[in-house]
Formats: C-alpha cells, sequence, structure tokens
C-alpha cells in the first residue's frame, strides 16, 4: 500500500515480524472511541467499519477494505471511532515504537493519514447529523456510482454503509424508485435522474 511503497523492505521486515496477527469474526470490536491507542492496525482480509454511537444511533463513518490501516489514536491520542469487523477479517497489530524505529518517512505518513481521516470523520459526522436517510442514501448513491449505475450492492451493504437499517434502507430505494429518479435491479441501481438525485442531497 501506499504507505509503505517508500520504506526499504530490510526496515519493514522486522516490523511485520514483530506484530501480531487477529484473526476475528463478524463483530468483533478492535476499540470503542475515547479509548487510548495502543498500536496501528493494518487490515489484510475481511471488512471494517469505523463508527460512532450517539445516544440510541450507531452512526457509520467509513467502510475500511484491504489493504488499509486504522486505529490512528496509536501514538497515544484517543480514538475519535469506534471499529469492529463485519466479517471474518485478519488484522496485523504493529506496535508503535517499531513504526517510529521504522522509519521517519513512515511515521509522517500515518500522521499524515490521521489527519485526512479525520476531516472525513468530521465531514461524515456532520452529514449523518443533518441530514435524514433519503438525503443520505442520494449522497450514498451519488458517491458509488460509475456511469450512473451502482452495482454490486446490496440493500444490507447500502445499509451498512449509512449505519441504519436494512429496512430503512429498502423504504429509502422504494421512493426514490416511485419518483422515477432511479431504477432498481438486482445487485445494481440505475439512476434515472441525476438532477433531482442531486437535489435530494440537499433536502
Amino acid at each position: 500500500m501506499d504507505l509503505f511503497k517508500n520504506v526499504a523492505e530490510s526496515r519493514l521486515r522486522p516490523v511485520l515480524e514483530n506484530s501480531r496477527i487477529l484473526e476475528v469474526g463478524a463483530g468483533h470490536l478492535f476499540f470503542s472511541a475515547g479509548q487510548t491507542g495502543g498500536g496501528l492496525f493494518l487490515l489484510e482480509k475481511g471488512s471494517v467499519q469505523t463508527f460512532r454511537v450517539c445516544g440510541d444511533r450507531k452512526i457509520a463513518i467509513a467502510t475500511l477494505r484491504p489493504p488499509t490501516v486504522f486505529g490512528l489514536g496509536c501514538f497515544g491520542g484517543r480514538h475519535y471511532c469506534s471499529s469492529e469487523s463485519l466479517e471474518a477479517s485478519r488484522v496485523r497489530l504493529i506496535s508503535v515504537q517499531a513504526l517510529l524505529e521504522c522509519s521517519p518517512n513512515l511515521a509522517h505518513g500515518v500522521i499524515g493519514l490521521i489527519c485526512e481521516r479525520f476531516g472525513r470523520f468530521v465531514h461524515a459526522f456532520e452529514t449523518h447529523a443533518l441530514k435524514g436517510t433519503l438525503p443520505r442514501l442520494a449522497t450514498l448513491l451519488l458517491t458509488k456510482e460509475e456511469e450512473d449505475v451502482v452495482s454490486g450492492l446490496t440493500h444490507k451493504d447500502l445499509a451498512q454503509e449509512l449505519g441504519i437499517h436494512r429496512e430503512s434502507v429498502t423504504a429509502a430505494l422504494g421512493e426514490l424508485q416511485k419518483a422515477d429518479i432511479i431504477e432498481i435491479g438486482r445487485k445494481k441501481i440505475r439512476i434515472l435522474h441525476r438532477a433531482r438525485l442531486e437535489r435530494t442531497t440537499r433536502e
């Protein structure tokens, strides 16, 4: 992955050799928001969701797929969100000390990623706080579309991305289809009226 591309293999090898492999099932909680970071998590297989809990609401921030890192409170700060596995996953836990000894460039890269991810977190959190299901779903569809088609995602997948119940996504998709804004197929959603879908994101 890009984070490690400028690190010599001879320096990276001992970091990986001294790391710890975690083989976990779906629903494994790696850490909670507010906990002090204790290492950098490298996702090698499966998928992980980062989220915040506000009252009785679970607000999804991002769905991570390999190869990527998470747990960016690793330099002794507190995690700004929680992380759990969405399916059977393999994660490598790397110590902070090993990162610092490996390469200054790698440490700087992790810090840069912390800043970038935190910016995304704030934006996502504000979006979730201010928008209802329909505008959030419209935003997600526009983010995922390629040539006006969103493919390969089930209603459950969309619900996981948004951190809401599948039934809520199904109802919102039904509203959009009834309004002739989208057309729903098997694991395929075709955008029929892009301008109206964009307006929905602002409602």
